[in-house]
């Protein structure tokens, strides 16, 4: 039975990011394959806000729909067989119906609902919701494909 919480570590293990690029803190209430909660505590330190913008920062849009990204990767790298998996990457192919409905603000904690949709071979499809304190902040649906790591 697979874990129903990754820490950091367990992400790091899992994925090729690292700081600063590894946005997302740890994944809750996993559904094997099919959902999952990311968490990213957004800090006024962290470097996409030091410059977006002085004075009134905001975390960037696109900088959402990564952290969507790496949800769904740590999600199906969880999931599937470890041999499988070896070697392997998760990239993303296309983003879809993004929605930024509400300006994400430093010092909060942004969770991310991320649902399989369907996969096809290599290919996924996924959506999800970012919210803080429950309310809506952005919304999109996009597809990543597992890819052989280059030597």
């Amino acid at each position: 039975m697979s874990k129903s919480e990754l820490s950091k570590k367990d992400i790091e293990n899992l994925l090729p990011h690292r700081e600063p690029m590894l946005l997302i803190d740890k994944l809750i209430n996993i559904v094997h394959l099919k959902s999952a909660t990311a968490i990213m505590y957004v800090k006024k330190s962290g470097f996409y806000v030091q410059g977006h913008f002085p004075g009134q920062p905001v975390m960037p849009g696109v900088l959402i729909v990564e952290a969507f990204g790496q949800a769904a990767a740590a999600l199906t790298a969880h999931g599937i067989d470890p041999k499988e998996y070896a070697n392997k990457l998760v990239y993303l192919m296309s983003v879809d119906k993004a929605r930024f409905r509400n300006p994400v603000i430093p010092d909060c904690e942004l969770h991310l609902e991320i649902e399989a949709v369907r996969s096809h071979g290599r290919v996924w499809k996924y959506k999800g919701t970012a919210k803080v304190d429950g309310k809506r902040m952005a919304d999109a649906e996009w597809s990543a494909t597992i890819v052989d790591r280059k030597e």
